[in-house]
């Protein structure tokens, strides 16, 4: 596990300290990511810098890493579980290897079969690789988006890293896109391949990019997860998800240091920490929680752990130490990012990190099971199938109820389509409130524009999968991996997730829809998979999710510091921050729940500060130590 840095120019340079300097500068702003050794190569085209964090002790983690007499020449961040299989297989056929590590495996791939490697690959890696000899670059994402992978196209260079601060930093003329301000108003996050920054740009997952020297860099989708549905017994859907599974963690598990696991009160992290038990008995598990009732799973969690024999390590979340550290979980997101969720999961890491240096989690199992109770809203809404010749009246009628008003928003849901009512897990702000406050607001850039593609693609799917889908390419990438990859990576933690393994979504994405929520419950194979693997408490318990009392933080402990950030904001030129002031009034009279709103608005703020008004604040110290 580690990060990387890079710039491939088009013209020649001289090598020396003066380049060096630029990418050593990118390489501190991600020290984090690699704590334990750092690395360096350097030609007249290509200067690459490496951060590693050691996990498996094997010769030849030391990167960059050449092949081939020093054609090849690579730096990679992430774990390829099947790497041990694939190294077999290429030495069979006369393939020779100088190290044991992964690394060279991937090399050794790439020289075989060029752009084609990755469809071998099993895994979590973005990673470039420069052919000296036919002055090619090459780059690769993983599947789903577990690793992150930023570019950058400044004059005749190639800037490229694993978080965007690095790039950040180095970008002297940078310009702030309002149109991925828009979104992330809508997302709680900026959608992928943008960010707030024009210029830098994230590779999607499943994607690989090359480029020659002097051309354009190409980008070529290699993987697209999609649900294709296949009729068999009941059974069989059981048995196949228990067996990957199975499979998926034992892979996932390979390491020469302590693995850990994240154990909530919910079926997913239980799953994984008892399927976990089987390969390592001596398995720790950590959990947060906070003191407010409804809003901890701690004891669930402990239940859990004592069930399965495994160790558990717990701490409360106090909202003084939520505002303490909430700078620095900002400057660790690159983008802001609101989801409420990911700041526990920052304490979490903090805390996994002083026991393990990698932990399970059970991440993308809703996405790839069906695990969100949305999924059934469907189910709920086909009475409006018959309406539909007076749809467009009953909408109108029910956008003239006052809000509030009991079965206001069962109409507007019903008889609003698909493509339009549902835009993933998160929606924050609509159209209309957007252009309330934001200043600049742009008409042809509504939320559609973000959605559509994915709708596009999924005509032929059913509704509940269609909305699956959705969040398979939006949420999942977009909010949930960017958050544990960068609240793990801010604690040097490498973070695994054995549901998003390619052979795991192939047996998930066979089960129809109608098997992921049956029984009025969700992820119903799932939870049978799991018979007699986890403590029957957890099978049927509703999710809990990692919920955050931020709704009554921000009435209470919260308010004045809350009040502080937007009136203290620089950010005038885009919005009309009383909106917001009327926002946090509305919500501390308690009118209405205007929490993750004003969530959305803080993470930005708090964002713009560090990296926009005080740009010597992106020195992680520093931003560490900002006191709001």
């Amino acid at each position: 596990m580690c990060g990387f840095v890079g710039c491939l120019s088009d013209i020649e340079k001289d090598t020396g300290e003066k380049y060096n300097e630029i990418i050593k500068k990118m390489n501190k702003m991600i020290v984090h990511r690699g704590p334990d050794d750092d690395g360096y190569f350097e030609d007249k085209n290509i200067t690459m810098g490496f951060r590693r964090l050691s996990i498996i002790d094997l010769e030849g983690g030391h990167q960059p890493l050449s092949y081939d007499n020093e054609r090849y020449w690579m730096t990679f961040n992430g774990e390829i579980y099947n790497y041990l299989e694939l190294r077999d297989e290429l030495k069979e056929e006369g393939y020779e290897f100088k190290t044991d590590s992964d690394s060279e495996v991937i090399l050794a791939m790439y020289s075989k079969h060029k752009e084609d490697c990755v469809k071998f690959f099993r895994g979590m890696y973005a990673f470039v690789i420069w052919d000296r000899q036919e002055k090619t670059f090459f780059a690769a994402r993983d599947h789903f988006g577990i690793k992150p992978f930023y570019y950058a196209i400044i004059g005749d260079n190639f800037y490229y890293g694993s978080e965007s601060k690095a790039i950040y930093k180095v970008i002297q003329q940078k310009t702030f896109d309002k149109n991925a301000l828009q979104d992330y108003m809508t997302f709680q996050f900026v959608p992928e391949p943008e960010t707030l920054t024009q210029e830098i740009k994230m590779l999607e997952p499943g994607y690989y990019l090359s480029k020659k020297l002097g051309e354009k860099p190409k980008k070529k989708r290699y993987y697209y997860a999609q649900f294709k549905p296949v009729i068999r017994p009941e059974d069989e859907y059981i048995k196949k998800v228990r067996a990957v599974l199975f499979d998926s963690v034992e892979k996932h598990m390979r390491a020469d240091v302590p693995v850990g696991s994240f154990l909530s009160g919910g079926i997913d992290s239980s799953i994984i920490v008892a399927i976990a038990k089987h390969f390592n008995s001596q398995l720790e598990t950590i959990s947060v929680g906070f003191q407010r009732e409804g809003y901890s799973e701690i004891d669930v969690a402990k239940e859990t752990a004592e069930k399965l024999g495994v160790k558990n390590y717990s701490s409360i979340i106090t909202p003084e130490e939520f505002m303490k550290v909430f700078p620095h979980f900002v400057w660790s997101m690159d983008d802001p990012l609101a989801d409420p969720a990911a700041v526990p999961q920052y304490f979490v890491a903090r805390d996994a990190r002083k026991r393990v240096k990698v932990a399970l989690t059970g991440e993308g199992a809703d996405e790839l099971f069906g695990g969100y109770t949305i999924y059934h809203e469907p189910e709920s809404l086909k009475p409006f199938r018959y309406t539909k010749p007076i749809n467009a009246v009953l909408n109108k009628i029910a956008h003239m109820m006052p809000e509030g008003v009991k079965g206001r928003s069962f109409i507007l849901r019903g008889t609003t389509p698909l493509e339009d009512r549902y835009v993933g897990n998160a929606f924050i702000f609509n159209e209309k409130e957007k252009h309330q406050f934001i200043k600049d607001y742009n008409d042809m850039h509504p939320l559609q524009s973000i959605t559509k593609p994915f709708y596009d693609d999924s005509r032929e799917y059913d509704p509940i999968s269609r909305m699956q889908f959705i969040d398979m390419h939006e949420w999942l990438n977009g909010d949930l991996l960017h958050n544990a990859d960068r609240t793990t990576m801010a604690h040097s933690l490498e973070l695994r997730t054995p549901f998003l393994d390619k052979e795991v979504f192939a047996v998930a994405s066979e089960i129809p829809a109608d098997l992921r929520i049956a029984h009025g419950t969700t992820k119903y194979i799932l939870r049978k998979a799991a018979e007699g693997v986890v403590p029957d408490h957890v099978l049927n318990r509703k999710k809990l999710g990692f919920p955050v009392p931020i709704r009554f933080w921000l009435r209470d402990e919260m308010y004045e510091w809350t009040k502080n950030i937007i009136k203290e904001s620089q950010t005038e030129q885009y919005f009309n921050k009383e909106y917001f002031l009327k926002l946090l009034e509305e919500h501390r009279e308690q009118k209405r729940d205007n929490s993750r709103k004003l969530w959305t608005i803080l993470t930005f703020m708090m964002w713009h500060k560090i990296y926009v008004e005080s740009p010597e604040l992106i020195d992680s110290q520093k931003a560490q130590q900002l006191d709001m």
